[in-house]
């Protein structure tokens, strides 16, 4: 299976260095990303698990396919 061929270098995902270095943010600002929604991503444990395609579709769309409870509060 081609999925069973790739599965050791995670084709389909993104890890959260792949994503800061992409938003040219640091890792921590990922983290906080991920964790107000803003970032599709599962949380699994102490991991999260962002597919390519649905970073790729977020970047695309400038953020506008995430739910709406993602936006921050403007002060």
């Amino acid at each position: 299976m081609i999925s069973d061929t790739f599965a050791h270098i995670g084709i389909g995902r993104m890890t959260v260095s792949e994503i800061a270095a992409r938003l040219r943010v640091g890792r921590s600002a990922v983290y906080e990303m991920l964790e107000a929604g803003i970032i599709p991503g599962i949380r699994v444990g102490r991991r999260w698990i962002v597919t390519r395609h649905a970073f790729e579709l977020w970047e695309r769309t400038c953020g506008t396919c995430s739910a709406p409870s993602t936006s921050l509060p403007v002060n």
